[in-house]
């Protein structure tokens, strides 16, 4: 039994012994050290991170054949066969190549290969730098830089694109190029049926990347059915499945209370690759600056992907996010509507109820179908649905309070009380042909021909009263909500609409100095409301050239045209339906790529013109007739200039500037040459974020500043009353410039460990955004917040 049991353990140690090893280092193409490098053996769940020489080890392997793959942020990734025998031991060096391609070294986007599901607004497989139109992207390294949190945080950053107002901090509202309320899209489909839905909320998590295409769409996104289309599209584009194990975690806290919980994992679901999974989520609690103000939000976000053969690629996403906050009613402007006297209300002072709460719930479905067909040809097919619910409790402020003699005590209002709900439900089904580079004879044709069918149904309920009380907001007031209001009856409002669209565009290269673009668009668009049923189609043109004369330098000069139908059924004099209004645009300039494409500028002129309006006409006392007529002319034009990527290895730069003059010309309500309500001439971005080398290395700093100008809070009126708080024939009050300065400093540990610091509003600049002479919302004072964040 002994000479046995010796022998199995003799076995065992010299079986132990005859196991073989790999050791080797990773270095890049100097033969510099690169540390934390990720080494695995593909097709097993063995892998080791490379120490601070660069070194690593895999003990006790078995014999036989293994794919070693290696990877670092930055570099591209290596892979190589090694054949172990008994007893052997492997000694390898790996020389990683820079990698441009990344996103994780580049902030404003990536610079080769377009970003995902950019097709969902341009329809064609080009780069952002290839496109006749205007396309900014934003990646979700720079929004992890800056540590931002909003939509409007994030698109700061692109010129021309502004805040138009948050109604009470309970929404964003976008504008661009003069147009307000621009819509935004998730994942390809409107959260939102149309403006009245006042912006969206959502969560920076899930975000891989934010794409913006200013000025019309209609070739791609159908006719212009939000007030805001003509100026330009934000897309918010959910992470996605990756085919490698990795992920972080990581902590949030801040200045007024704010603590926020973070997670994102993602990898292989099997050996062969086939499947991958993603799943992101955020918890975050916060109150706010201001006394009696909290929020609260929970945000999952999975996916999934399988790769059914070679050449087809079926991915489902779902998007959940839940938001429940204190509606936050401002301030108030102490004077006329041509006087700014905007009072700074102390932050201890609260306007609303301690009952009022604003509660947002939005779901996003995605099914993504992409099929190769040939090494020309694909077919892409998705389907997105959005599902919105919310539900508003609040405070509003009425008019000013007058005294015995009729003055005006501006500091007195009357305080309403209203209940709100909103349940918007989109979809969008589309499919897509797309060719690259095809050939007849000299000639190429990159081109799409697709069609989609789009659902938008909405529900509206309301109640309101008026005047529950009068406030002096010198002093405190109280936030308990009477039990004895007196609601005005119920409103309900609601629309169905439905569009089917067909398009065709191609891109055709004549030479390498040489393209022009080609679009047609036919959109048919049903809308039904309780009281008619109206229909309108609308064939939308795209057409424009793209000059080459060097390398890397594209001059560009395009038109489109948009329809806007939902004032078409209006009547003119004789009762004749005036049919859509439409917009025309026209854009030029020129974008260029330099250093191998890590260093960009663009220079964008664009001109768009609404000169078909259905308009209302008035008799002398300024009282509508009841009838409308053609005319009119509402326009925008101006200059945006980017200049963006990196001016040194370790110095990313991202500096814009937008030149807006937006004007009425020839409208029936408002003043000639005056602006529309919330619309700067100039805004100006400049953001820098540099990374230490040698002894500091694993510290960067980063910085940036943004200006807005001074812009009108309210139509001015030739007249009529159109709208709360315009006065007619008195010139509204500008809102000031601001000038809001941000910081951040990171420190990388390692591979692993991160921390960063953020300042926002350095300075301490107060501003203002609203929404005509209600929800003057200040911006959020200096505050701090620390982010710890832990990669694997």
């Amino acid at each position: 039994m002994f000479k046995q049991i010796t022998f199995i353990l003799i076995m065992a140690v010299q079986l132990s012994f005859s196991q073989s090893k790999i050791t080797g280092t990773v270095t890049n193409e100097a033969d510099e050290i690169i540390p934390y490098a990720s080494i695995t053996l593909e097709g097993t769940y063995i892998g080791v991170s490379a120490d601070a020489d660069g070194f690593f080890m895999f003990e006790d392997l078995k014999n036989g054949t293994y794919t070693i793959k290696v990877s670092s942020v930055g570099y591209k990734i290596v892979n190589q066969v090694v054949n172990l025998t008994e007893n052997e031991t492997k000694t390898l060096t790996f020389k990683l190549q820079f990698d441009g391609d990344l996103d994780e070294v580049e902030v404003f986007g990536n610079r080769f290969k377009h970003p995902d599901k950019i097709e969902a607004l341009t329809r064609l497989p080009l780069a952002p730098y290839e496109q006749i139109q205007s396309i900014s992207i934003i990646s979700d390294k720079l929004i992890e830089q800056q540590g931002n949190l909003t939509i409007s945080d994030a698109t700061k950053n692109v010129p021309g694109v502004y805040t138009f107002a948050t109604y009470g901090n309970k929404r964003e509202s976008m504008s661009s190029r003069g147009f307000r309320g621009i819509p935004v899209l998730k994942n390809g489909v409107r959260v939102h049926s149309d403006f009245r839905g006042q912006g969206i909320l959502t969560d920076m998590q899930g975000v891989d990347n934010i794409q913006v295409l200013k000025g019309a769409a209609s070739i791609t996104q159908g006719v212009a059915t939000d007030l805001g289309s003509p100026g330009g599209i934000i897309n918010l584009v959910t992470k996605t499945p990756k085919y490698e194990f990795g992920g972080n975690v990581s902590l949030r806290g801040g200045s007024f209370g704010q603590a926020r919980t973070t997670f994102d994992v993602y990898g292989p679901l099997a050996k062969t690759e086939t499947t991958a999974f993603r799943l992101n989520g955020a918890l975050e609690r916060a109150d706010s600056y201001r006394d009696g103000i909290s929020s609260d939000r929970f945000y999952i976000n999975p996916s999934f992907q399988w790769k059914a053969d070679d050449k087809t690629t079926i991915t489902l996403e779902l998007d959940y996010f839940e938001d429940s906050r204190t509606p936050d009613l401002g301030t108030v402007n102490l004077g006329e509507n041509d006087q700014n006297l905007i009072y700074d209300l102390p932050y201890d002072q609260f306007l609303g109820f301690e009952d009022d709460k604003a509660l947002t719930t939005n779901t996003t479905y995605a099914v993504r179908f992409d099929r190769v067909l040939s090494d020309k040809l694909s077919l892409k097919g998705a389907y997105y649905k959005s599902n919105l619910e919310l539900d508003d409790k609040g405070a509003s402020l009425g008019g000013v309070v007058s005294d015995v003699d009729g003055n005006s005590i501006y500091n007195q209002r009357s305080r309403g009380y209203s209940l709100s709900t909103r349940e918007d439900n989109n979809s969008v089904i589309q499919f897509d042909l797309i060719g690259d580079e095809l050939k007849t004879g000299n000639i190429s044709h990159t081109f799409q021909v697709g069609f989609d069918y789009r659902t938008n149904n909405y529900n509206t309920t309301s109640q309101r009263a008026t005047t529950v009380d009068t406030i002096d907001v010198f002093t405190s007031n109280t936030s308990v909500l009477p039990s004895d209001i007196d609601f005005s009856a119920i409103s309900i409002q609601s629309a169905k609409s439905k569009a089917l669209g067909f398009v065709a565009q191609d891109v055709v290269k004549f030479n390498k100095y040489l393209k022009a673009f080609f679009g047609l668009r036919y959109s048919k668009t049903r809308t039904i409301t309780e009281t008619e049923t109206t229909e309108s189609d609308a064939f939308n043109p795209l057409g424009g050239i793209i000059v080459s004369p060097i390398e890397n330098v594209n001059v560009f000069a395009s038109y489109t045209n948009s329809s806007y139908p939902r004032t078409a059924t209006r009547l003119d004099v004789n009762g004749n339906e005036l049919g859509n209004e439409r917009y025309d645009q026209f854009e030029a300039g020129i974008k260029t790529n330099w250093l191998n494409s890590r260093l960009r500028f663009n220079l964008t002129y664009f001109k768009i013109n609404n000169k078909d309006i259905n308009l209302p006409v008035y008799d002398v006392n300024w009282e509508e007739t009841g009838y409308y007529a053609k005319g009119g002319n509402d326009e925008r034009k101006g200059i945006e200039v980017e200049l963006t990527g990196r001016i040194l290895d370790n110095l990313e730069v991202i500096t814009g500037y937008s030149y807006i003059v937006a004007q009425y010309k020839e409208h029936t309500s408002y003043v000639y040459g005056s602006a529309p309500l919330n619309t700067p001439k100039h805004t100006f971005n400049v953001y820098a974020n540099y990374s230490f080398k040698e002894e500091l290395q694993g510290l960067s700093v980063g910085a940036g500043v943004y200006y807005t100008g001074e812009r009108p809070i309210n139509d001015w009126s030739a007249g009529a009353v159109t709208h709360e708080g315009i006065v007619p024939n008195q010139e509204p009050f500008d809102v000031d410039t601001n000038t809001q300065v941000n910081a951040q400093l990171a420190y990388k540990v390692d591979n692993h460990w991160n921390f960063r610091v953020l300042v926002n509003n350095v300075f301490d600049s107060i501003g203002y955004n609203a929404y005509r002479t209600s929800f003057i919302n200040q911006t959020d004072p200096r505050n701090f917040s620390g982010v710890l964040t832990y990669k694997f």
